[in-house]
């Protein structure tokens, strides 16, 4: 589908300064701009990711589509723009080096969108809690029956085609942004698919899974999501 493709990375990140340089580090060096949007952390994430190589944008705006919204507009001002967006969390949970598997359904010009799904792929004990795994299986079933869109997975871990992603005009800015975009995708009728990645526990707390506002927050935000676009 590409020649030579210009592949740039987008990490949402708050206060990951002890997981970011990992992160980056294990990125495969095919990839042109790493873009940390730095979320209003309190510690040294941005130096820190600034230090490993990273492209750092400030976004004082606590959200985590927010934060990738951010990375999105200081992409949009290149004079090159990419072919390939991939997402990926900065607390060292995904495994970056699995990125080579990631984007080449996209490369075959088999996919437009690319998941990497932990539910097909081997989860570290304890890495999700159980409201992920249940809050993942409710999700997607609900896509299923709702909306017809086959996904096993939420997971952060992504590849899109950059054109696409601005054709599917995403906007939120906090816990729906996953699921909005899997849903848009599916209803603009891009060709999607699902490979299995490996996942680890996450290096320090997760702003999630780790409270229990932050569980009830991401829950309620990713339901009413699925019924917003149904």
């Amino acid at each position: 589908m590409f020649n030579s493709p210009i592949i740039d990375v987008i990490i949402p990140a708050y206060n990951e300064e002890k997981s970011i340089p990992k992160v980056i580090a294990e990125i495969p060096n095919f990839v042109r701009h790493i873009v940390v949007a730095n979320n209003n952390s309190t510690d040294r994430t941005g130096a820190v990711a600034q230090e490993a190589g990273a492209i750092v944008v400030f976004e004082p705006q606590k959200g985590y589509g927010k934060a990738c919204l951010t990375a999105m507009d200081w992409i949009k001002k290149q004079e090159i723009q990419p072919d390939i967006v991939v997402f990926l969390d900065g607390d060292y949970s995904d495994y970056p080096e699995e990125m080579t598997d990631l984007i080449q359904p996209i490369l075959g010009g088999k996919a437009e969108l690319v998941i990497g799904s932990r539910a097909l792929g081997q989860r570290e004990s304890g890495s999700m809690t159980f409201p992920q795994v249940f809050g993942n299986w409710l999700a997607t079933t609900m896509m299923r029956y709702m909306q017809g869109a086959k996904f096993s997975d939420l997971g952060p871990f992504r590849a899109i085609v950059w054109k696409k992603l601005l054709e599917i005009n995403m906007i939120d800015q906090n816990f729906g942004w996953t699921i909005e975009m899997q849903i848009k995708a599916h209803k603009a009728g891009l060709n999607y698919s699902e490979i299995p990645v490996n996942y680890r526990k996450r290096i320090g707390v997760s702003k999630v899974s780790g409270t229990v506002k932050g569980v009830i927050g991401a829950g309620y935000k990713i339901i009413f999501t699925i019924f917003k676009y149904w």
